[in-house]
């Protein structure tokens, strides 16, 4: 999965913090920042992002996209 790296729709974040506990290196972060639905949502720091795909298959609500 070279090159391939992990996008957040955070507006459909319920800050329940399932992928950043399943992220392997902490590349996701819980920030205080909320979306429009009043959830505070996370932050994924693409630099540290390996593409591994863990916080797609952990989010119920369809917030990862890995591309």
């Amino acid at each position: 999965m070279a090159g391939r790296k992990a996008y957040a729709d955070v507006s459909l974040c319920k800050g329940c913090g399932l992928c950043v506990e399943a992220c392997p290196v902490q590349a996701i972060v819980q920030t205080t920042q909320l979306n429009e639905k009043g959830y505070e949502v996370i932050q994924v720091d693409a630099d540290k992002c390996i593409g591994c795909g863990s916080c797609y298959t952990t989010c119920p609500d369809y917030v990862y996209e890995v591309r």
